[in-house]
């Protein structure tokens, strides 16, 4: 089937169009689903949803107190234990470890996150995939088959090509495109980074509600190492089992609870350093950080590992970005976050340079003894927040996941009507469960989990970091000097840490790893798979001809109805089409082919949601359709379907009338020439000829717009297509195992 693309014109013929009060921009509109279609280029700045309204902006940065910064938040209670394991050895040592703390403070969650890996947002949205959507819109590296000419003209998806004086960001594109390693390379970094992230939503309830708990330790003897573990073990399973009733208005409920926390962790901060040991301020010379390395060498880089703990959580930062704006967040981050998580740290420097023998329990030990009630209570509603926005990650990513069909399809359920981000996939919340079950009585202490949970971390950064490189080469088309800078600098900080944390591979390093690489292979069979099925119909689609054959054949009857049949197929008729025909005779009045797929873009707008096409000959009433979502997109439950598909097709049928240059009508009579010339120059055109063709236009429209609604009065049937995927047959036992085991 060939594509129908209407041409741009040159500026007098368009003038002439608009003197028919033709609109040029229906007429430009693409309604061909064919792989032949041509090559539509736009352009258009990609950034976030964002508002220049102040109150609205401050409302959005208390709000996403509660959500973002949970995990780096309750970094306090952790991150000094896990560092000086075997106690400290001197009294300087603590000024270096200081030094290194404010200063990935700083380079990391502040500077690279708050002020450059913000505005590398898809349409508003962050985290791994969106970076991987964006690259694949500016480059054509994507290996989904379902693409289409057709997508670019979404309004999210519009690009900016590079321009041909900037060569360096060309050939980057050029050799991205052309190289099938780079392709596959950069599917499996976002697949890496995406079952970190999922790895995340496993390690971060763990340490962060054992943690909590552990500081009952401070107040009583009695408590043993195995009840704490236990109590940690009943909060985890309570947190998990109230996940099916979602978190509406959680931004409302967690941001004063997050709010009390940073004051508390900054006050008492402050109480320290003025009480204890005011000369840590020293600790922003970086002086002290190479006296650390000095004095401890090879000790002072495995302790990195431990350091590195102080920004668990910063890819929240950039993964939730699409539920606030980029400028909430670099206020409640600049504003509140920062300055509360320098003066904890600093405070709690002071108190241990007075009392070395507490470096273990130190959070709780460096407390005020009139707060240390409150201050419990509030780390573990703050551990549990923690926990709570890291597993409510891992369901959105899940979900994104799945939309680009990277994932098994698994149920997913909308928590609210207000809040379209908030989803709940059951099977996964309660793996969730029993991973953190079993990670939490496996390992025991927050060290060990820290080991873990640090590799996760300082992975997802440094693929972030690769991500964004590629960004600015061939988007921002950044200058070279400044992109070099970036790799030397935040590179080489992230490559210095994930050195270090994989030297604790044995020590539990190895968890998340075992976790991306049980994810990595699902989510790569599955994409695997899905590519193979796809080609296979495609190579198999039944051609037009077939249709009308099948159309006059005496074998077969039209019945009332519409019947919507549903298929991946998004370039033609999928060949489960002529398998019903051979086994149901019987053909619905109106038939619609329905595809559903999903765009490289977080959100497609409504009125861009739909694309038709006509399967000749017309009084067969058949169409082609593909609904288009964005990977955050919510399917909305409260408007039917098939209602709002019904709407649509009167609508591509009214404005297909409206952009044919020629009127063919149900009989096969074409418009005259002389006639078809008149509409098109709009030269010599009687009053009498606009009348008539009008007339006969609105006549055919009406008669098409009838048979659609009594076809819907009839009755919608839906009709989905099962395909069966197969091992072949001689293919290697790993294959056949995946085909009885998997598919």
């Amino acid at each position: 089937m060939s594509s129908d693309v209407v041409n741009s014109p040159d500026e007098n013929h368009d003038q002439g169009l608009k003197s028919k009060k033709l609109s040029w921009g229906k007429l430009r509109r693409m309604d061909s689903l064919d792989m032949e279609s041509g090559t539509v280029h736009g352009h258009s700045h990609h950034g976030s949803r964002g508002t220049k309204n102040w109150s609205v902006i401050l409302h959005l940065a208390f709000q996403s107190i509660g959500i973002v910064y949970g995990d780096i938040g309750t970094s306090p209670l952790y991150v000094y234990a896990s560092t000086f394991t075997d106690g400290v050895k001197h009294n300087d040592d603590i000024l270096g470890v200081l030094s290194l703390i404010f200063y990935t403070l700083t380079l990391i969650p502040l500077f690279k996150y708050v002020l450059i890996v913000l505005k590398a947002n898809d349409n508003g949205d962050g985290g791994t995939f969106a970076l991987y959507s964006l690259i694949c819109r500016y480059a054509k590296v994507g290996l989904i088959p379902s693409q289409q000419a057709e997508d670019r003209e979404v309004s999210n998806f519009r690009l900016e090509l590079p321009s041909k004086s900037l060569q360096r960001a060309s050939k980057l594109k050029s050799k991205l495109e052309k190289s099938n390693f780079a392709k596959f390379f950069l599917l499996f970094a976002t697949m890496l980074g995406t079952s970190m992230v999922i790895g995340d939503g496993v390690l971060t309830p763990c340490i962060s509600v054992l943690s909590a708990v552990d500081g009952i330790k401070a107040a009583t003897d009695s408590m043993t190492e195995d009840r704490i573990v236990w109590i940690s073990v009943a909060i985890l399973v309570c947190l998990f089992m109230v996940q099916r009733f979602g978190t509406d208005k959680v931004g409302y409920s967690f941001a004063p609870i997050i709010c009390v926390w940073f004051a508390l962790i900054g006050g008492i901060g402050v109480y320290n350093f003025i009480k204890f040991d005011p000369t840590v301020v020293k600790a922003i010379n970086p002086k002290y950080i190479i006296d650390y390395f000095t004095r401890n060498k090879k000790q002072a880089w495995i302790s990195l590992g431990g350091i590195v703990l102080a920004i668990t959580g910063t890819e929240a930062l950039f993964a939730d970005v699409g539920h606030f704006t980029v400028q909430s967040i670099q206020i409640s981050m600049c504003t509140v976050t920062y300055p509360a998580l320098v003066l904890a740290y600093t405070g709690q420097a002071s108190f241990l340079r007075k009392h070395h023998e507490d470096v273990g329990d130190l959070f709780f030990k460096s407390i005020p003894h009139g707060l240390y009630w409150p201050m419990f209570v509030v780390a573990v509603s703050a551990s549990i927040i923690a926990s709570q926005a890291m597993i409510s990650g891992t369901f959105s990513i899940i979900q994104q996941s799945l939309s680009l069909g990277c994932f098994p399809r698994v149920k997913i359920v909308h928590t609210s009507t207000k809040y379209e981000g908030q989803v709940y996939i059951p099977e996964v919340n309660y793996l969730l469960m029993l991973a953190c079950v079993g990670v939490t009585l496996g390992f025991k202490t927050t060290t060990k989990i820290g080991n873990a949970y640090g590799i996760a971390v300082v992975f997802v950064m440094t693929l972030t970091s690769s991500f964004l490189v590629l960004v600015m080469i061939m988007i921002w088309k950044t200058h070279i000097l400044l992109v070099i800078s970036y790799v030397v600098v935040i590179g080489s900080i992230e490559l210095l840490y994930l050195s270090s944390v994989l030297y604790k591979f044995d020590q539990g390093g190895y968890l998340p790893l075992a976790f991306a690489l049980v994810l990595m292979t699902i989510m790569y069979i599955w994409n695997d798979v899905y590519r193979r099925k796809y080609y296979y119909d495609l190579d198999h689609k039944i051609s037009p001809e077939m249709v009308k054959e099948l159309a006059a054949s005496s074998h077969f009857s039209r019945i009332p109805g519409l019947a919507i049949f549903y298929s991946e197929l998004v370039h033609g008729i999928p060949p489960i089409f002529k398998h019903y025909m051979e086994n149901v005779p019987a053909l619905h009045s109106v038939l619609v082919f329905v595809s559903i797929k999903s765009l490289p873009i977080s959100k497609v707008p409504m009125e861009e949601r739909f694309l038709f096409r006509r399967v000749n000959p017309d009084d067969l009433y058949v169409f082609r359709c593909v609904v288009r979502y964005g990977y955050t997109d919510v399917r909305s439950e409260e408007e039917p379907f098939e209602r709002l598909l019904v709407e649509r097709l009167k609508e591509f049928i009214r404005e297909e009338m409206m952009m044919t240059p020629t009127l063919t009508h149900s009989n096969g009579d074409m418009v005259s020439g002389e006639l078809q010339d008149g509409l098109i120059n709009g030269e010599n055109e009687s009053e009498e000829s606009k009348q008539i063709d009008e007339e006969r236009r609105q006549e055919d429209v009406d008669k098409d717009i009838e048979a659609i609604d009594r076809a819907a009065r009839a009755g919608v049937v839906h009709l989905i297509g099962e395909t069966e995927v197969m091992a072949e047959k001689g293919s290697k036992l790993g294959k056949k195992c995946f085909d009885k085991c998997w598919l």
